[in-house]
């Protein structure tokens, strides 16, 4: 229960803020979607549908340590 003085806060008026910059700082550290979506409670349907936009940029960043890692693979030693 809060005490009423955090009742009275701002962080109390959208408590699913916190929740949803927690999960989309999970997503966008690289921690797996399905790992992120158990510990948020969610399908993985619904973290897909709730945080595309993080899963976006996450895909992007692995796209691109691919292409990195895909490019010194190729280099001749």
């Amino acid at each position: 229960m809060l005490t009423e003085a955090e009742a009275a806060s701002l962080l109390a008026r959208r408590p699913y803020d916190l929740r949803h910059a927690g999960v989309s700082f999970w997503l966008g550290s690289g921690v797996d979607a399905m790992e992120c979506a158990r510990g948020a409670g969610h399908s993985i349907a619904v973290l897909h549908k709730v945080y595309a936009k993080v899963l976006d940029q996450t895909r992007e960043r692995a796209n691109s340590r691919i292409d990195a890692a895909l490019r010194e693979w190729n280099e001749p030693e």
